[in-house]
């Protein structure tokens, strides 16, 4: 099936970091999830993918449409969640989605108003005053309330109480059953992947060292396993392994 996102070479160049040559594809009816250890370039890659800071060189494109081309059609059916906005602190939710919702021609407000029930969102409170996993499940809600093909989803989970995280991988896994969206998030909540991801790729210092198959990505790390190792390794074991491996590697360079 034809990809829904598919960035290819995705470079961009910082003092002291560089994000290099990043590449993935992401079919209908998945969910990517993108790991690494702070720093390793994942909100980078974010917003390279979404033209908030300009690559040095690559490109993306999304359902078969170069996206720097033409952002303001692809931005119509895409969903974006960053963990960290605060947007407008003092404003009241419904004010809020008043603004947002002249931005996106398919916008449901039928869709809104069960999401916005769905997560006991209150329109008449201020962004401020709500928790941080509340303010996750509004920024969702407004990602989803234009029927999204595509979630781009930056720590989605963070912030939230291990139920409302639970209860937010369920919504995931239904958003894509039917194989017309898909959905690329990055957490450092690995539990949370392995659970329900059906991708995995891993950024380290700027560089994608992998990115297969859940399964097929957990059996290419098999050699980091020791003789004492009962089960396979878990995502975070192969992270804490794979840095732990190359910091040492480093030391003798």
């Amino acid at each position: 099936m034809k990809a829904l996102l598919e960035v290819r070479g995705l470079t961009k160049r910082y003092a002291g970091f560089a994000l290099e040559n990043l590449c993935f594809s992401l079919a209908p009816g998945r969910i990517l999830g993108l790991i690494g250890a702070n720093g390793a370039g994942k909100s980078t890659a974010f917003r390279c993918m979404l033209n908030l800071s300009r690559p040095d060189a690559g490109s993306v494109s999304m359902f078969g449409r170069d996206f720097y081309r033409e952002e303001m059609q692809c931005k119509q059916e895409i969903g974006v969640v960053f963990g960290d906005v605060d947007m407008y602190p003092l404003k009241r939710l419904e004010t809020i989605t008043a603004a947002v919702r002249r931005f996106y021609r398919n916008w449901d407000s039928t869709q809104y108003e069960g999401w916005m029930h769905r997560f006991g969102l209150e329109k008449k409170k201020t962004f401020r005053s709500l928790s941080s996993g509340m303010k996750t499940k509004y920024l969702l809600t407004l990602a989803l309330s234009h029927r999204p093909r595509l979630l781009l989803l930056d720590e989605p989970t963070s912030g939230l109480d291990p139920v409302s995280r639970d209860e937010l991988l369920h919504i995931f896994r239904d958003i894509v059953r039917e194989g017309k969206c898909s959905i690329l998030f990055s957490t450092h909540i690995t539990s949370d992947l392995e659970r329900c991801a059906d991708d995995i790729a891993y950024l380290q210092k700027g560089r994608l060292i992998a990115c297969a198959d859940k399964a097929e990505f957990l059996r290419s790390f098999e050699a980091l396993r020791t003789p004492g190792d009962a089960a396979p390794l878990s995502l975070e074991e192969i992270m804490l392994r794979t840095e732990r491996k190359n910091n040492w590697d480093a030391t003798l360079v």
